[in-house]
């Protein structure tokens, strides 16, 4: 190739890149950060900077290595770097933190004690070694299950703990029993000459700390390291980084601090935040032009997220125009939200826009329920990400089960599903022999199980779990003949079953999930027991499992018009829609109740700017006066994340509920968990009312009663009528809208 060719090659390479972009891609030696806002075009960048490499011979196609975190986006990753540079792609390592360790050990893990054949287990493979190890130390497993000391042991090895540095940190008999069952794990896992996808990592890392010239090796192959998603990596990973790309510090790291929303998984934003830390000389590159998203919708989301005081400044533009102003709206509640969002899809569907051009967010699973139902019934095409469908959940599904059979005691299906749902030791060939018994006898299913002793062959083992099994489930078929309100009934079975107690003794993120599922599933019963007027029958039970089964039918009818999209904020991160709905814009629901208590707060703005900033040209964001949580009916406050956006960026006209500080202000007094500093809004109350509906009525220090939350001190008075209460039952302060909220002064 003549010169004049590779030079207008790189012309050509650099064309369309803008100046920031272009100053990151042609960056030389030396540590580079580019802090890469939402719809900024990172990918882009990171590829293109691959290719310069390669074209100025920097580097050498098998002298890179190019992270990232999944296979679908280190895939992506590969196709756009060889439409850049041919074929010679595939000498680079272009693949998942997970994917190079793999391949690092299989070169290396011998010095480890391992065979270069060793085995990689999986979650489920993992848990079930957990679950041996348990059983080894005659731990009770109902009280400390395999998945939350899995969980527990996975965290560790993300901070690189091993079982004996584990050890020595134990505070409670939780984590004394963790770290027992870590070291016989452990020990198991390299008798088997096996890893889980922990240990790539830390084994990778070993590898490298312990044999300098292993060390050396890779620092001298690659000459140029690229991590895409930089603000996601755990402390494992940023070690493995750091040893491998320490010494020529020729690293470059792509992310953006204000999408740093898996702090639950481990990801530590301090690795983005402290960069310049470790590398004092870094090249920072700010690419702040977004070619996504509206300037209306990026001034709100560059307000929203100005008042985190962890973070990097950034300022999204655009040069896509102005665009409409945000919708914000206010509902009576859950249902009227839903049915607004409803009628607003078949309102925009009507005027030529696609379905799936449509998205609709929320901060947990649960909240998607009654919106599926509304949905459903306004026969609109769905489809959920990143989850399952409200009533094709598993544990949905047990609920219905057991529910069921309190109904029908001959249904062998909802039978097979309940009975060692959760876990009580009744297994597949004792389920079997009951079954079989049940079938040969002419009796029902509920009979054979209730006399165990007269099934042949059953081991003493299964007839006492058969017993204690349906020891409840009789009580629970007896008060089910009562015909009792079915939300009641529904508490009774999770309670009774065991179900509800044993998830939370997983201590996961995905259980308390799945608690939060059914605790909707209870507002479902409650719906049903409150809309007796609406028909001729008297609820029941038959009828409210009639419901259900009608509603979950029609839910799997799909049609060719194109998908509304409906997930979690979570599981929006690197998408984008032309139009956004917002949904639970709640103090409590967005916020989440758990992040402001637990002092994560700056994360869930953090996921507000992620969510906001998914959306092209149209966004919503909605809130309800009232929500229903486990069966009554909650009285709560609108987002914090709402009063943040300048009001002059939507279409509403009312005051800020946060009073009339700025938003640098706000944002310093709500830093802080409530109780712990002064009240967000106006700082300390003077007595003299907050102004606004009944918060007029109220002033600091008034005794009040709460329907629910039982008697109370009122602590501050805002703006918008909202009182600050603390419960003397459990210490807990609540923000209440004193016109809606059910409480009494005293």
């Amino acid at each position: 190739m003549s010169a004049n060719a590779h030079v207008a090659d790189l012309d050509a390479l650099l064309a369309g890149l803008n100046e920031p972009q272009r100053e990151a891609v042609v960056h030389g030696e030396g540590p580079l950060l580019i802090l890469a806002g939402a719809g900024s075009g990172k990918t882009r960048v990171l590829t293109h900077r691959i290719a310069y490499l390669v074209g100025t011979g920097q580097a050498r196609p098998d002298e890179i290595l190019a992270i990232t975190f999944t296979n679908k986006a280190a895939q992506e990753m590969r196709e756009r770097v060889e439409m850049l540079v041919g074929r010679r792609t595939r000498a680079m390592w272009v693949m998942t933190f997970h994917s190079a360790c793999a391949r690092m050990l299989r070169a290396d893990a011998h010095r480890l004690g391992y065979t270069r054949q060793f085995t990689i287990y999986d979650q489920s493979d993992a848990r079930r070694l957990v679950k041996r190890a348990i059983e080894e130390l005659d731990v009770d497993p109902k009280r400390f299950t395999p998945g939350a000391i899995h969980h527990e042991i996975s965290d560790a090895k993300n901070k690189l703990r091993d079982a004996e540095a584990y050890a020595q940190m134990v505070g409670s008999f939780f984590e004394q029993t963790v770290a027992d069952v870590y070291k016989l794990y452990e020990s198991e896992l390299h008798r088997m000459n096996a890893m889980d996808f922990d240990d790539l990592l830390v084994r990778a890392v070993n590898v490298l700390e312990l044999f300098p010239e292993v060390r050396r090796r890779y620092a001298d192959n690659f000459r140029h390291v690229l991590v895409d998603e930089y603000q996601d990596t755990n402390h494992v990973q940023y070690r493995w980084l750091q040893l491998i790309a320490g010494e020529h510090r020729n690293l470059a790291v792509v992310g953006d601090d204000s999408q740093s929303i898996y702090g639950f998984r481990g990801a530590d934003i301090r690795n983005i935040l402290d960069f310049e830390d470790d590398f004092p000389d870094a090249k920072v590159v700010k690419l702040e032009q977004n070619y996504r998203s509206t300037q209306t919708i990026l001034d709100a989301a560059n307000a929203v997220i100005r008042n985190n005081r962890g973070q990097r400044e950034k300022e999204l533009w655009t040069d896509l125009g102005i665009g409409d102003p945000i919708k914000v709206r206010e509902l009576d509640d859950e249902h009227a939200e839903a049915r607004f969002v409803a009628g607003e899809i078949e309102r925009i569907v009507d005027e030529g826009v696609s379905r799936n051009e449509i998205a609709v967010f929320y901060r947990t699973n649960a909240q998607s329920r009654v919106l599926e139902d509304t949905l459903v019934r306004a026969q609109i095409g769905y489809q959920v990400i990143g989850g399952t469908k409200f009533y094709e959940r598993a544990e949905i599904k047990d609920a219905i089960a057991y529910l069921t059979m309190l109904v029908n005691p001959q249904d062998v299906v909802s039978f097979t599903r309940i009975a060692n749902s959760p876990r009580r030791g009744i297994g597949q060939t004792s389920l079997s022999r009951v079954i079989s018994w049940a079938n040969t006898a002419g009796i029902t299913i509920w009979e054979a199980a209730l006399e165990p002793d007269s099934v042949p062959g059953l081991g003493t083992a299964a007839r006492k779990s058969f017993h204690r099994f349906m020891g409840a489930m009789r009580i629970l078929g007896e008060r089910a003949a009562a015909n009792p309100p079915v939300s009641e009934l529904l508490k009774e079975v999770l309670s009774e079953s065991g179900y509800l107690e044993a998830l939370e003794a997983d201590r996961t993120i995905e259980s308390q999930g799945r608690i939060e599922n059914l605790e909707e599933l209870v507002n479902v019963a409650a719906e049903y027991d409150g809309s007796v007027d609406l028909r001729e029958e008297a609820p029941s039970l038959a009828g409210f499992l009639q419901q259900i089964a009608l509603v979950a039918d029609a839910d799997g009818r799909r049609d060719d018009e194109g998908l509304v999209t409906l997930m979690t904020l979570h599981n929006a991160k690197g998408l984008e829609y032309p139009i956004v709905f917002l949904l639970g814009c709640e103090e409590g629901v967005f916020p989440h109740q758990r992040a402001i208590e637990e002092g994560g707060l700056e994360e869930e703005r953090r996921l507000a700017y992620v969510g906001l900033t998914r959306a092209m040209r149209d966004l919503y964001m909605t809130y309800a006066r009232t929500r229903a949580v486990f069966g009554s009916r909650s009285y709560g406050a609108r987002s914090r994340f709402v009063d943040e956006v300048p009001i002059g960026l939507t279409d509403r006209n009312e005051r800020p509920s946060l009073g009339v500080g700025s938003a640098r202000e706000r944002a310093t007094s709500w830093s802080t968990p409530l109780g712990s500093g002064p009240i967000p809004g106006g700082g300390w109350d003077s007595g003299g009312g907050g102004g606004g509906g009944g918060g007029e009525a109220y002033r600091m220090g008034d005794d009040v009663v709460h329907a629910a939350f039982g008697e109370g001190v009122v602590i501050a008075v805002e703006s918008g009528g909202i009182v600050v209460i603390r419960f003397a039952r459990d210490g807990s302060e609540r923000k209440l809208v004193a016109d809606l909220a059910p409480i009494e002064k005293r």
